[in-house]
């Protein structure tokens, strides 16, 4: 469009591309309201293919004559939701991964070998500690019990690991966890400082009344204590109250924006450059995610080989301390 073909020659070019048929369905759809005289943006709506501030933001850029331009947001604005939400999970993987083999080996062990070394140990008849009973309990369970218990185990971690963190009403506990979490915390804080100055900058720009602005960035966001943040901005904003009175107001504001960025947007509030302050913040956050989310497994490996080592020297100890005895009673 930008090129100056207009809509319909726009999504016959579109559809000469695409391979799946539900998508040749929608655009046949889509051109069909288009040539009987709808709005693009209602058009749009009813194909569901994009959320409502996205549609708000086609209905402004129609209204308004910068359909092009808006249009080329919308992309962008999808585009890099996609990123941050890949940088957050590529975040999570590596330690997740680690610990996910951690447990599996672990309960392997347990599993298979520990029983044996109960059977040893029983006909030794040795004085054991208290580790090394409780390692060995553990194991005879499993020997008993492990066809039951382990698959039980795995459908209630997945199951407690849904609920934590996928469950729209519960899914708070495992963002706090997150949020909790040195390294992760810095990584999550800087995505979604760059996703609000990206959104709201671009939102502004394109002709969007800040109150919609904001409704929007909550929308989009995925941590529910930001979502909280935008929906109590939006509310205040509403109601004529400035962004300093908001911040000021809001309770734990300094742990989801710094004290930088707010004199930053105040500032730009009182100078009248809020747009162009709201992406220069977008731009700043972006580049510092992208270097915290490739020192974040340098961060986060030695806390994990602490955790593993830990695991090792309870099992070492549990195992060879036993048999230390039992060479020492050989040579008395």
């Amino acid at each position: 469009m930008a090129s100056g073909m207009n809509i319909i020659s726009a999504l016959d070019a579109i559809k000469d591309g695409l391979k799946t048929k539900r998508m040749k369905r929608i655009l046949d759809a889509l051109k069909t309201e288009v040539d009987a005289g709808s709005p693009i943006w209602k058009a749009i709506s009813k194909t569901g293919l994009l959320s409502e501030h996205n549609i708000s933001l086609l209905k402004i850029g129609e209204e308004s004559g910068r359909l092009s331009a808006n249009l080329r947001v919308i992309s962008i604005q999808n585009q890099k939701d996609k990123i941050f939400k890949s940088k957050i999970a590529s975040a999570l993987l590596y330690p997740v991964t680690v610990l996910s083999l951690t447990m599996i080996v672990g309960i392997g062990i347990a599993w298979f070998i520990l029983p044996k070394l109960a059977n040893v140990f029983t006909q030794l008849k040795l004085d054991l500690p208290v580790t090394t009973r409780l390692l060995l309990a553990v194991g005879n369970f499993l020997n008993k019990e492990g066809i039951v218990a382990v698959p039980s185990l795995l459908a209630f971690l997945i199951v407690a690991f849904y609920f934590i963190f996928i469950f729209k009403k519960t899914r708070f506990i495992g963002q706090r966890i997150i949020l909790s979490t040195p390294g992760v915390k810095t990584v999550i804080q800087q995505i979604e400082l760059a996703k609000l100055g990206f959104i709201l900058g671009s939102l502004l720009d394109a002709g969007m009344p800040l109150v919609d602005a904001l409704d929007s960035l909550r929308e989009v966001s995925t941590f529910v204590e930001y979502q909280k943040l935008y929906i109590f901005l939006r509310d205040n904003i509403e109601e004529g109250n400035t962004f300093q009175k908001c911040f000021t107001n809001y309770p734990k504001v300094k742990k989801l924006i710094p004290y930088p960025v707010q004199q930053m947007i105040f500032t730009s509030e009182q100078s009248g450059s809020l747009k162009e302050t709201f992406v220069m913040i977008g731009n700043m956050f972006e580049e510092k995610t992208d270097i915290s989310t490739k020192n974040l497994s340098t961060i986060l490996e030695p806390v994990l080989l602490f955790i593993i080592w830990l695991v090792v020297v309870f099992v070492a100890l549990s195992v060879v301390l036993p048999i230390y005895n039992l060479i020492g009673g050989f040579n008395k």
